[in-house]
């Protein structure tokens, strides 16, 4: 039986983890390594200043006080007897698209195990019915499983916001562009201390018919394939005469 690793950044209770490794339990062997607390926006970071606290909650079940990356590397390196067949990150609270992905805990928990060698793919969804969105899983993964993945990529997938019966489709998508009204408020504490909220609200999209945002908003599966290599190849002739010799 396959193993399948699954970790989310909105916390081990969080509902999207639930329902989705109730889902994928009727088929394989599922290992739950997740942040006890959420962990969203956290991006790639790792706890390195502080001890990492696990607590074993039941068969194949762990809880990390620590980052959706820490959970990947904890149960690669010391929870799990062997490498997984598949790491699967979600069901996310939330899409992550666009340049959303760069924040996210999750894709970030889906490209640490690509680095390790381990296929990876990172779920969220536009809604807040996570039962019906774990059954759209299992026909991925199987695709997964018999395609395979190239090295060095993952894949970024999001659900939109519609009963399995009125999906429209998959389609293969590159990441588009949100346009932020980002938005920094200072605030006052009771005791007269300072502080600051950073928030902010998505206005428009752009990039093309080809977008993870168009494929959503025709009902669509979203995948993106995204590559752990951030070399910008094409600048790299651009930038020749910046080579010299000491």
């Amino acid at each position: 039986m396959k193993k399948i690793l699954l970790t989310n950044d909105d916390s081990f209770s969080a509902q999207g983890l639930t329902e989705l490794r109730k889902c994928l339990s009727r088929k394989w062997d599922v290992i739950v390594v997740a942040p006890a607390t959420e962990q969203s926006a956290v991006s790639h970071s790792l706890t390195l200043r502080r001890p990492l606290l696990v607590n074993e909650l039941g068969q194949s079940l762990f809880s990390v006080k620590g980052t959706p990356t820490d959970c990947v590397l904890l149960a690669v390196h010391q929870l799990l007897p062997e490498k997984p067949d598949l790491l699967v990150a979600g069901i996310n609270h939330g899409p992550n698209l666009g340049h959303d992905v760069t924040y996210s805990g999750t894709v970030a928990a889906a490209t640490e195990a690509t680095q390790l060698g381990i296929p990876s793919v990172a779920i969220s969804t536009m809604g807040r019915d996570f039962a019906c969105a774990a059954q759209l899983v299992p026909y991925l993964i199987e695709k997964i499983l018999s395609i395979g993945i190239p090295p060095e990529v993952l894949l970024n997938v999001n659900l939109p916001d519609l009963p399995p019966d009125q999906i429209k489709g998959i389609r293969l998508t590159k990441l588009g562009k949100r346009t932020y009204q980002d938005t920094v408020t200072k605030k006052s504490d009771p005791a007269g201390g300072v502080y600051y909220l950073i928030g902010g609200s998505g206005l428009t999209w752009k990039g093309g018919e080809d977008t993870d945002f168009a494929a959503i908003e025709k009902g669509m599966i979203s995948i993106s394939p995204l590559g752990v290599d951030l070399t910008h190849y094409e600048s790299i002739p651009h930038l020749r005469d910046w080579e010299v010799d000491f």
